[in-house]
């Protein structure tokens, strides 16, 4: 039940439309951790909703609307509240059943109908998978006459039909665009264990981190890199920075990003490896892990294998990662 005080909240926020605690503690005349206290409460119940970030938080009523449940479909529940990422236009970071929800009501679904639909599609591209990373070498076959990587992997897709992003392919986008330090954090978190897993079951002796070219206040690779803390030898390479810099995401044909990739990665290092592991965070054509593993053998820097390992790879075409 809804006390005065949340009551005199509500009604203070829909005359208003949006509001701040420091309003609230004048109106009311009670303490601002009581303020708080009261609006937390009212979060939770789903009646408020908030948005920014300290100093600045604003509160107004929730749009949010009752949605129909699973009838007793429990395994569906919960395999959207482990795969699904829903993050809206203005920046709310929804996780699983939740996001599921609020992304059917934003484009006027039925969410258990939807539910049901995602999960078959779920099922169709897990297929694609095996001990839990997607072997993503055949499509380097397919898109080059010549292919330097002896494996290349993908913890999973960037996005899928009609769902659009995966889970990852949201977090991994979301941490690049907004320079999030947590949504980073949370994203090293969920992928190290399969990394050091690949590390583990291919005897990988050295790892190159395929560097950044858009310049950013926090690289994300570099920050895996530094996060992930292996032991493992990392491979020394440097991307060239051309008078005017082209991303390879700028690039549609195929020849250009290889072009790119050609002569703008130079590989300094002088040690001799056994498997080497390659790392980047989304494959697209594939063009910049093909070109370095070329250059690493040319070099004849490795005995046994160069594997590629991506956070996120497409399906197919490169074309839907132009984005990151």
């Amino acid at each position: 039940m809804t006390t005065n005080t949340r009551a005199k909240i509500l009604e203070y926020t829909r005359l208003h439309n949006q509001v701040r605690a420091h309003d609230l503690t004048r109106v009311l005349g009670i303490t601002r951790a009581s303020v708080h206290r009261q609006l937390n409460k009212l979060i939770n119940e789903g009646k408020l909703e908030k948005i920014g970030k300290p100093p600045k938080v604003y509160y107004f009523l929730s749009s949010k609307k009752i949605s129909k449940q699973l009838s007793g479909d429990k395994a569906t529940v919960d395999l959207i509240n482990d795969r699904y990422l829903y993050i809206s236009p203005i920046g709310e970071e929804r996780q699983g059943w939740e996001g599921f929800i609020a992304w059917c009501e934003k484009t006027k679904q039925d969410p258990v109908k939807t539910a049901i639909e995602y999960i078959s599609t779920i099922k169709r591209y897990d297929k694609f998978k095996k001990n839990g990373i997607i072997n993503g070498m055949p499509k380097m076959k397919n898109t080059f006459k010549d292919v330097y990587l002896d494996k290349l992997y993908y913890l999973d897709f960037y996005s899928i039909e009609r769902f659009g992003k995966t889970k990852l392919g949201q977090m991994l986008l979301y941490a690049k665009q907004s320079q999030n330090v947590g949504l980073i954090n949370q994203l090293i978190n969920q992928i190290r264990p399969e990394i050091i897993r690949v590390i583990k079951e291919n005897k990988i002796e050295g790892i190159l981190f395929v560097p950044p070219t858009v310049k950013r206040e926090i690289q994300f690779v570099k920050e895996l890199e530094k996060q992930l803390d292996l032991p493992t030898r990392a491979l020394s390479v440097t991307k060239i920075k051309t008078e005017i810099i082209i991303p390879q995401k700028t690039l549609s044909k195929l020849e250009d990003r290889v072009e790119n990739a050609k002569r703008t990665i130079i590989i300094d290092d002088k040690k001799e490896y056994t498997n080497v592991l390659l790392i980047d965070d989304a494959v697209g054509s594939g063009a910049t892990m093909n070109e370095t593993a070329k250059k690493i053998k040319d070099k004849n820097l490795v005995s046994g294998e160069i594997i590629g390992l991506a956070i996120t790879g497409s399906f197919k075409g490169f074309d839907i990662i132009s984005e990151i």
